[in-house]
């Protein structure tokens, strides 16, 4: 961030603390700090939990996640449930927060959520391209590999394996 989000002046490096070096706009006399994206990702899993569903979207033959971003005024809950009735037009039964990671390439925040939908059957709207149910215990080959995506679904099954998530 290099101008002041308010007033548009340059901002400089000025000590704040323990925060460090902070960007400071001399004109406002305020620090300013970064700013991201934040956005919802989801393992959307079938009722028997035994399923996951993933999608391919805007051309790429890579099976990822639902996800989108929080919009202003919304909550991260509020997001999950929008994008993954929007996307698929599934109603989320139960849900559970996952993880979050910063995704450099975009500058979002991204919270990802375990959740479980009432029935298997979707449709897709015009954001995805294709979709389709695979065995959960074939998702870490399936997955666009070395993605985030498959690093979520990565600390899903860890904690799956060690008893801390409701999904199991």
């Amino acid at each position: 961030m290099s101008y002041c989000v308010k007033c548009g002046h340059e901002l400089i490096e000025k000590e704040n603390g323990i925060d460090g070096m902070v960007p400071y706009c001399p004109n406002c006399q305020e620090f300013r700090f970064p700013m991201f994206n934040s956005a919802v990702s989801a393992l959307v899993l079938n009722p028997k939990k035994d399923k996951i569903l993933l999608i391919q979207q805007y051309g790429h033959k890579d099976n990822i996640l639902i996800a989108g971003y929080v919009t202003k005024g919304e909550n991260a809950k509020q997001a999950l449930f929008r994008e993954v009735k929007e996307e698929t037009g599934l109603t989320i039964s139960s849900y559970e927060f996952n993880d979050n990671e910063y995704y450099a390439r975009t500058n979002t925040y991204i919270n990802n959520y375990v959740v479980v939908v009432e029935d298997e059957s979707f449709h897709c709207n015009e954001e995805v391209d294709y979709a389709k149910w695979y065995d959960l215990k074939d998702a870490m080959n399936i997955i666009k590999p070395d993605s985030l995506a498959q690093e979520l679904l990565r600390r899903y099954f860890y904690k799956r394996e060690h008893n801390l998530v409701f999904t199991r």
